[in-house]
């Protein structure tokens, strides 16, 4: 995809979508989604997103809907150790971004094929991240 296309969902995420999201997400209001802080790969400082994923147990899956153009993506590959803010808890959890996952068969996986239907609309580079939980 064209990064002109990548700026405009960008902007459109960044300002728009994500605001009301967040706070219903860091409420645990919002199912199928998790607050992912991440460590800054330039800054140091606590970077948080919003993000959609398909949870397995101990184990959360992601998309990318921008591969390794998505800040969170860049972060993960410099500092995996991360926290999920998961059903109004934080939680400290270990990603890994999986180059060689098949990121559309891993989006048909997804209980929320709504969420899964807007990753690919907005996507521009599918990239698969694995999250595991340390719960007590």
């Amino acid at each position: 995809m064209t990064e002109a296309r990548r700026k405009r969902v960008r902007l459109l995420q960044k300002y728009v979508i994500n605001p009301p999201l967040k706070a219903l997400t860091f409420a645990g209001k919002l199912p199928g989604h998790v607050l992912l802080e991440t460590k800054g790969r330039k800054t140091g400082k606590p970077r948080r997103t919003i993000v959609g994923v398909q949870r397995e147990g101990s184990t959360l899956w992601i998309v990318a809907e921008q591969g390794r153009y998505a800040g969170y993506v860049a972060n993960i590959a410099a500092e995996p150790k991360i926290r999920v803010r998961l059903d109004g808890r934080w939680a400290d959890a270990n990603a890994v971004v999986l180059d060689d996952d098949d990121a559309d068969a891993r989006l048909a996986s997804f209980d929320d094929q709504k969420h899964a239907g807007m990753v690919r609309k907005f996507g521009t580079s599918l990239l698969t991240v694995r999250v595991d939980l340390h719960l007590p």
